[in-house]
């Protein structure tokens, strides 16, 4: 039995995924696609932090596992999009919690598919993240080019994937792909935080604000309105919403429970 490519640990709400090694084998894939689904189902998590370990947050795919299967068969050899990668980005998405990733290091191809996929973003200062694609002569998975339109729009998300040069960290924050841009020996630290306060707060607010962005910028402008509408009902008979208007008025910090 190899050791585990990705660990879970859990405290305070929040469950930390770390991945073990930069490179994303059929290991890697098989384990992280495995824990995001159980952390999904498990409803003590309220928050999820995602993040690697070294000098790397995760290069994309493992070249040396991916040219040995390429040298025997082409064509499985990129099977793997549909039948790892896409149910693993497909995972990511359906959380139903606030995901933190924390980018400790360069980010490339797959790896930057899957930053993405996290609703706010840590990264390590001086960081160096890519597409990588074109540069091996592949187009773009894991979500990547959606996240790029989404996140910079399409221009800058044409010459990114057209032209794959590496970028700092400090540039994609500029650009609005990180959130935060810390040195790389705080970003544990700042990302646990930001996720830890996230798991203190209204968890079914967070699930909502979610769902909501996952098609506003797609949808019509009165479907919008009409899955606000719907939102806010539930959520206007929460636990959470009456604690935070009763705190409000009684001028004390709300005690959030995820109900």
């Amino acid at each position: 039995m190899s050791d585990p490519t990705v660990t879970r640990t859990d405290a305070d709400g929040v469950a930390t995924l770390t991945l073990q090694r930069p490179a994303l084998s059929h290991q890697l894939r098989t384990e992280l696609l495995t824990l995001v689904r159980e952390v999904a189902e498990d409803s003590s998590v309220r928050a999820v932090l995602l993040t690697g370990s070294g000098r790397a947050f995760c290069v994309g795919q493992d070249l040396g596992e991916h040219v040995e299967v390429l040298r025997g068969n082409a064509e499985s050899s990129l099977s793997v999009v549909e039948a790892e990668y896409n149910p693993l980005l497909l995972a990511l998405a359906g959380l139903r919690v606030p995901l933190v990733v924390g980018i400790n290091g360069a980010c490339a191809g797959a790896g930057l598919g899957i930053a993405l996929a996290g609703d706010l973003r840590v990264a390590a200062a001086g960081a160096k993240l890519t597409t990588a694609f074109a540069g091996i002569g592949l187009s773009s998975d894991s979500g990547l080019a959606s996240r790029l339109v989404h996140c910079v729009g399409g221009s800058r998300a044409t010459e990114l994937l057209l032209l794959p040069e590496p970028f700092t960290a400090e540039t994609a924050g500029q650009w609005g792909l990180v959130h935060r841009v810390v040195p790389a020996e705080q970003v544990l630290a700042e990302s646990q935080a930001l996720a830890a306060r996230l798991a203190a707060g209204p968890t079914r607010a967070y699930r909502a604000i979610k769902e909501v962005l996952a098609t506003a910028a797609t949808d019509p402008l009165q479907d919008t309105l009409a899955l606000e509408a719907r939102l806010q009902t539930e959520l206007g008979g929460t636990a959470d919403h009456r604690e935070a208007v009763e705190a409000f008025l009684a001028k004390r910090p709300a005690r959030f429970t995820g109900r």
